[in-house]
């Protein structure tokens, strides 16, 4: 018998286009996704819902990605969660800031839309 509780992720992602892509890709490979729009209430739902991966647009306006990120891992309860995080391919030194905050992937958005899918796949145990 199949198991009905979805599993969930999380993203902080204030653009249209990536959010339908993240919603398809999500409901594709059998996970719930919930878009928040803070720090505090990306924390907070990780705590209650113990997410398989945290997704975080580095370029997103509404929260601090830096911040929030070592937030996350500083947080013993929290900094076991996959972070994945992605931005434009001409943004090093952001990339650099982000991995050594504590994501445990940093992306270009081209190499991140293209391999969402899969991404999602491997996160939800879906081969």
């Amino acid at each position: 018998m199949q198991n009905h509780a979805k599993k969930k992720i999380i993203a902080v992602v204030d653009d249209l286009l990536f959010t339908v892509k993240i919603s398809d890709a999500a409901k594709r490979a059998g996970l719930d996704v919930e878009f928040l729009k803070s720090d505090l209430d990306v924390v907070q739902k990780a705590r209650q819902d113990h997410p398989l991966l945290i997704i975080i647009d580095l370029n997103n306006n509404s929260v601090p990605p830096l911040e929030l990120i070592a937030k996350l891992k500083a947080d013993e309860e929290l900094k076991r969660i996959s972070l994945i995080g992605y931005l434009s391919h001409v943004q090093g030194e952001l990339k650099m800031q982000a991995q050594e905050a504590g994501a445990n992937i940093v992306m270009a958005r081209s190499a991140f839309s293209q391999n969402l899918p899969q991404i999602l796949k491997r996160h939800a145990g879906v081969r």
